[in-house]
């Protein structure tokens, strides 16, 4: 797993913040087609109608958390923008079971386990050790059963230490037949890919 030479660390949270000053919707999350089918592929490609305990590290605007919370119990969205989240909290009002903090994984990570985990368009703003931790403290709060879903954009971005690809090849590598992981299913579309895990 090679770093872009060009950004080999983690993007910080500054990065973020500068691109939603320029910008509310700077990927286009609310009004994309792209997107669109993307959530609706996310949501369809979930092995279970509803999860007691759900967690969804990288959740932006909240859009996908609002169509995710009706299959939960609770539902913990995170993410290192301030401006991003404000957006989530008022999309995300009238869904008590939602609750909303900023927090910067691998340096935070919340108690308790989930038998949802989602990283969603976030695992390549990690360099290769920050995936390492990362990944290590997911499969530790997944109990037996639990399942994570990973949706990551594959082309290359000058910007992002890491590639979509690589981000996947890295968790599909602790579902060999000793690892900690078992591989349900998998979906390559033309500009990304999902894959859901199971912790054994």
């Amino acid at each position: 797993m090679e770093p872009n030479p060009n950004q080999p660390h983690t993007l910080p949270p500054d990065y973020f913040d500068k691109v939603y000053e320029a910008n509310q919707d700077p990927w286009d999350f609310a009004t994309s087609p792209y997107e669109q089918e993307k959530y609706a592929a996310t949501l369809a490609a979930l092995p279970r109608e509803h999860y007691t305990r759900a967690f969804e590290i990288g959740c932006s605007l909240g859009i996908l958390t609002a169509r995710l919370a009706p299959r939960c119990g609770y539902l913990l969205a995170v993410d290192v923008a301030k401006a991003a989240l404000q957006q989530a909290r008022q999309r995300c009002a009238d869904l008590p079971q939602v609750e909303l903090r900023q927090l910067r994984v691998p340096t935070e990570f919340p108690a308790g386990q989930f038998d949802l985990i989602l990283v969603s368009e976030v695992g390549y703003y990690w360099s290769p050790p920050d995936l390492a931790r990362a990944a290590d403290q997911i499969v530790a709060a997944l109990p037996a059963s639990g399942q994570l879903v990973l949706v990551h954009w594959t082309p290359p971005v000058h910007d992002y230490p890491l590639t979509g690809d690589a981000v996947h090849e890295f968790f599909l590598g602790k579902a060999t037949p000793n690892g900690p992981l078992r591989h349900l299913h998998g979906q390559r579309h033309e500009k990304y890919r999902l894959d859901v895990l199971e912790r054994r």
